[in-house]
């Protein structure tokens, strides 16, 4: 009997409710643990008294970002370049050294970054390495001062169960299965065209494309032939001759991706073509929660639509399973985009857009629970890749002026110490 359970089922059940959401209940709990100090003062000084005799005086201070040192970078093959690049840039800026392990499933720019890359840099603070899953295993073997993960949640536990080894700091940029609702009170070919564009861009290899559409059977039917409208319009009639539609990258996803077409009934799409690795942007509807095209991230050009009542029935759908990567939702109305944002937690969230905010430099990208943990872009990069020393300096003379926090302490001192204290918003604790 785990003696705990109750407890943290308790915690999450109120966690889930929304309570703790709300700035007035943040506030009000603040407020009761400041009447804590100021109430039990006297109890808490006491009771240091008897377990340390502890009494210390804080100063001002400042961060000095300074770098890691040696860090890992290892990349994922779906945008080969960029999601290697974007970090390593994060990485040599703080002054770091980086050995970059670029992914072998993109074998044409794997070579790129392995011949090309280093000739720009200084190979004393930089190094490829090459090689698939073996080799990385072995590489993980290593002391690392921190490791940047980009791809699956399964990889990402091993990355992570090897840097424990060294207590290494790690940067998991996962993935998992983005949900996009979609409102009854929309334009269906508004939101075709968005969904659209960001389920099928790079042929729906892309970690925070929308893995899934919740909306109302009503809206189902107005959104469908809206999406074969933008389709057509995007990539022509014969979506196969369009030199817009990436290709699977290879055998094994593609023969993973053919058999999710399985699932459900294809109300749009569905052909695939083994010799060029194509499969046509898909609709599959009448979808089960229980099939295979709803347990795992689809990372292809397939859309399954999930019928729900409303809001609510949205919500509870996502919240009932991991923490997304992405979420979006799509409305007329502001205050069910808001609900959606303030029910949930994703790593990101686009209201009435697909992944723009993925071009804005001030904002962070990363996931949260099982989609991942930290974030990076722009400054964020920077902040990453940096180790945060918290530094005080003080003067080496002046001594009179301390002899005030020096023991045996008179009543006058403990006052003055616990006013000093006080002014700077500190405690004794």
């Amino acid at each position: 009997m785990d003696p705990f359970a109750d407890t943290l089922r308790r915690l999450r059940e109120t966690f889930r409710s929304g309570r703790t959401r709300a700035a007035e209940f943040r506030a009000a709990q603040l407020e009761g643990l400041g009447r804590f100090l100021r109430d039990n003062k006297q109890l808490l000084q006491d009771a240091l008294a008897k377990d340390l005799r502890k009494l210390t005086k804080l100063s001002s201070a400042f961060i000095r970002k300074e770098p890691f040192g040696l860090i890992l970078i290892i990349a994922p093959w779906n945008y080969p370049v960029n999601l290697t690049l974007v970090p390593l840039v994060g990485a040599l800026a703080a002054g770091n050294c980086v050995i970059l392990k670029p992914s072998e499933i993109s074998k044409s720019t794997e070579k790129v970054l392995a011949e090309v890359l280093p000739q720009y840099l200084d190979q004393s603070c930089f190094a490829v390495v090459l090689g698939g899953p073996q080799e990385t295993q072995q590489l993980l073997e290593n002391r690392f001062d921190h490791i940047f993960f980009t791809g699956t949640p399964h990889v990402g536990k091993i990355v992570m169960a090897a840097a424990t080894k060294h207590l290494t700091p790690v940067t998991l940029e996962l993935g998992g299965k983005s949900p996009c609702y979609v409102d009854d009170d929309c334009d269906p070919q508004t939101v075709a065209n968005r969904v659209v564009w960001f389920r099928y861009f790079n042929a729906g290899q892309t970690c925070v494309a929308p893995d899934y559409v919740l909306c109302s059977r009503e809206t189902q039917e107005r959104l469908l032939p809206a999406i074969q409208s933008a389709i057509t319009r995007f990539y022509g009639d014969d979506p196969k001759s369009s030199p817009n539609l990436s290709r699977i990258v290879n055998q094994k996803h593609f023969k993973r991706l053919q058999g999710l077409l399985g699932c459900g009934r294809v109300a749009i799409g569905g052909q695939s073509d083994e010799s060029e690795r194509y499969i046509a942007p898909t609709v599959l509807v009448d979808v089960q929660e229980t099939e295979p095209v709803m347990q795992e991230e689809i990372f292809g050009p397939i859309l399954p639509i999930v019928t729900v009542r409303g809001l609510d029935e949205a919500v509870d759908f996502i919240t009932r399973r991991e923490k997304p990567l992405a979420l979006y939702a799509f409305s007329n109305n502001s205050q069910v985009v808001n609900q959606m944002l303030e029910r949930t937690s994703s790593g990101s969230f686009g209201g009435n857009e697909g992944f723009v905010y993925l071009t804005v430099p001030s904002l962070p990208f990363g996931g949260v629970g099982h989609s991942g943990m930290g974030r990076y872009h722009g400054k964020f990069s920077f902040d990453t890749f940096s180790h945060h020393r918290a530094c005080l300096m003080a003067s080496p003379g002046l001594e009179k002026l301390n002899e005030v926090r020096y023991p045996p302490y008179s009543d006058w001192s403990q006052k003055f110490i616990t006013w000093a204290l006080d002014s700077q918003g500190c405690t004794l604790l």
